[in-house]
């Protein structure tokens, strides 16, 4: 049974170089195209692993220093493999005014992980963020594009176990 899943994983992981390869062979030499291409691979792979990144440079004729910066600028983009789930805390005024300092300090303390971390199991990856928009219902945390509002610390199990479960929860 262990050698299937790694076969699918091969499987998974060569269908994803094909695409990356195939998406970067249409933007060849298309300086303009970096942020676009950037983001294709982020969607691919979940983070930008560096042999992509120099691989980008190569093709698409910009320096590494340059395409590095363009990634560097914006927090969209990891350079570390995130976890399944990733949960943004808003740490906007009104959340942070509504304890989002305390239910970042609850996170960290269940998943065992600081902000820019991923846990070892690779299920969750914590990340702070400046505002999700939704100030009416803070505090606010995205997990994987579902919004959680008005959350209390003592949600906090119960809201990552449904994660853990594969349950999808919304506001």
């Amino acid at each position: 049974m262990t050698g299937n899943c790694a076969c699918e994983k091969k499987g998974e992981t060569e269908a994803k170089d094909k695409e990356f390869l195939l998406h970067l062979q249409e933007n060849k030499n298309k300086k303009e195209m970096a942020l676009q291409v950037l983001h294709k691979t982020q969607e691919l792979f979940g983070y930008l692993p560096r042999e992509k990144m120099e691989k980008i440079a190569e093709e698409l004729r910009i320096s590494k220093a340059e395409i590095y910066g363009v990634a560097s600028f914006y927090s969209y983009f990891s350079f570390r493999p995130r976890g399944k789930n990733l949960i943004n805390v808003c740490l906007g005024t009104a959340c942070y005014v509504k304890g989002a300092g305390k239910i970042l300090k609850k996170f960290k303390e269940e998943l065992g992980i600081e902000a820019g971390e991923t846990s070892a199991d690779r299920l969750f990856s914590l990340e702070g963020c400046r505002c999700l928009g939704a100030c009416s219902i803070a505090p606010v945390v995205d997990i994987n594009g579902n919004l959680h509002g008005n959350l209390r610390i003592e949600d906090i199990p119960q809201l990552l176990e449904s994660y853990k479960k594969g349950e999808k929860e919304d506001v």
